[in-house]
């Protein structure tokens, strides 16, 4: 087998260039690397604070997995939590809950004063379980009619009772 060696070819009786012959390469090349580090790591001047360090890094290493396991642990139980409650719904017909009583006042004061143009300061808008309370003053009659009729067709409402007058 012939080598290169600084631009020259030197000879090596009876080796081939077969890799059955070169067994021990490996083995030397991960014998060099484990006797750097062992050197690396165990110098009398730098051995100490290079083994915390290196102590410190896997340490690190296994703190951000551990966070980054958690995280995926969370996505994944939200992603399961959704699909059942996605699943439930399909097979309960998709029956919505009643909002409760602030948040069904809310959501017909945003889509019934949007709707008739009367100005929300002067209605004043109650709901208690599903039933809406209409209580102000309005300019014309007609008013009152439209807000009650709007009233009735927000999804969640079930019963319209009017306070509502006006002026004399």
């Amino acid at each position: 087998m012939k080598i290169p060696v600084l631009n020259r070819e030197i000879s090596i009786p009876g080796a081939s260039s077969s890799p059955a012959r070169w067994p021990f390469i490996p083995v030397a090349v991960a014998g060099a690397a484990i006797g750097a580090v062992t050197e690396f790591l165990l110098d009398p001047e730098q051995g100490k604070r290079r083994r915390h360090q290196a102590r410190d890094r896997a340490l690190a290493l296994f703190r951000r997995g551990g966070r980054e396991t958690a995280r995926r642990a969370d996505y994944a139980a939200g992603k399961a939590q959704g699909a059942a409650y996605t699943a439930a719904k399909a097979t309960t017909g998709g029956e919505e809950e009643t909002p409760d009583d602030r948040t069904l006042a809310s959501k017909v004061e945003s889509i019934v004063f949007r709707e008739t143009g009367v100005p929300k300061d002067s209605v004043n808008v109650d709901a208690h379980e599903g039933t809406v309370v209409l209580r102000g003053e309005v300019k014309r009659p007609e008013q009152i009619n439209a807000l009650v009729e709007a009233t009735e067709e927000v999804e969640g409402v079930q019963r319209v009772e009017s306070l509502l007058k006006t002026p004399s």
